[in-house]
């Protein structure tokens, strides 16, 4: 049934930004609903994770630096050749695990207690750190650096903090409400379905109204997007070959919440740079595709 599922997830998604793109006039009206997509997506996915289960180790410490730390080495590196491309590539690194990697890691053999550890602690590091580097990149030019760090602190920690916050609190003082939800995890798939489409409508809309030509620097941002996601795949492996947990390191930082990524884009920097984000999606997926593939023809044989 969880393969059938992901099949099914492999294509929805590539549909919804084709259908967001086409009728991006229609749905860019609906843009503002984001945010609270958002919220109940992650609220609905944080009910399936127990706080008694969530064990972190050195692994964990690893991976992040290499989300931190590699997020900014690749800005520094591109942002001489081009300051867009180098921002687009920044957030493909700095983007938290998605929310629903445990479901490939399990698919594939791995820990998912690991990853669902992961996807919780690098959510609450993105919370603290993005408002720090998008004020940096000029996320606000109308506030000081400082105020633009608290303004984006606020937004970002109401969609990111609070969902995972409100989750652990209804565990403890509703837990029959908490289990049910906890049933409802296809709906939150559901909702970044419905997120996607809106948030690829207003990037192509955007596009669209500012007649933005430059097809190379785009060409460029769905190219890296490409590299830095097979990258982060391999050097998530590499890293948690060491502890035993290679499959769950591999997704940890490979796989992405590109609905978040391409959210904040908007946001903070500029529609154009959700491009690469957008891209990653599709990326993401055919890998994901292919490594389940590839378990599937090695228990056949």
């Amino acid at each position: 049934m969880n393969i059938v599922f992901q099949k099914i997830k492999a294509w929805i998604l590539p549909f919804a930004m084709l259908l967001g793109a086409f009728l991006n006039d229609f749905f860019r009206h609906f843009a503002e609903f984001i945010p609270y997509l958002l919220f109940s997506m992650l609220f609905i996915t944080y009910c399936k994770i127990s706080i008694r289960d969530l064990k972190f180790t050195q692994l964990h410490l690893y991976l992040l630096l290499v989300q931190t730390v590699g997020c900014l080495a690749v800005y520094g590196v591109l942002v001489c050749f081009d300051p867009m491309v180098a921002a687009a590539c920044l957030i493909c690194v700095l983007a938290p695990t998605a929310t629903g990697g445990a479901v490939i890691t399990g698919m594939l053999g791995g820990n998912i207690g690991c990853l669902a550890a992961y996807t919780l602690l690098s959510s609450f590091v993105v919370a603290l750190v993005s408002p720090f580097i998008f004020a940096f990149l000029g996320g606000n030019t109308d506030l000081s650096f400082w105020e633009s760090v608290f303004y984006i602190c606020k937004q970002v920690s109401v969609v990111l903090v609070v969902p995972c916050l409100s989750a652990f609190l209804l565990e403890k003082t509703l837990p029959s409400v908490h289990r049910q939800l906890k049933k409802m995890q296809a709906f939150a798939f559901y909702l970044s379905v419905i997120g996607l489409v809106l948030i690829t409508a207003k990037t192509v809309y955007f596009i669209d109204q500012h007649e933005i030509n430059d097809f190379k620097q785009e060409l460029w941002m769905v190219t890296l997007a490409l590299v830095i996601c097979i990258l982060q795949f391999v050097i998530g492996r590499s890293i948690g070959r060491r502890y035993g947990e290679t499959i769950s390191g591999g997704q940890a930082l490979g796989q992405k919440n590109t609905i978040l990524a391409i959210w904040m884009t908007q946001m903070y920097l500029s529609p154009i740079v959700s491009i690469a984000p957008a891209s990653y999606v599709v990326w993401q997926n055919m890998i994901n595709s292919y490594q389940l593939w590839r378990k599937e023809r090695k228990k056949s044989q």
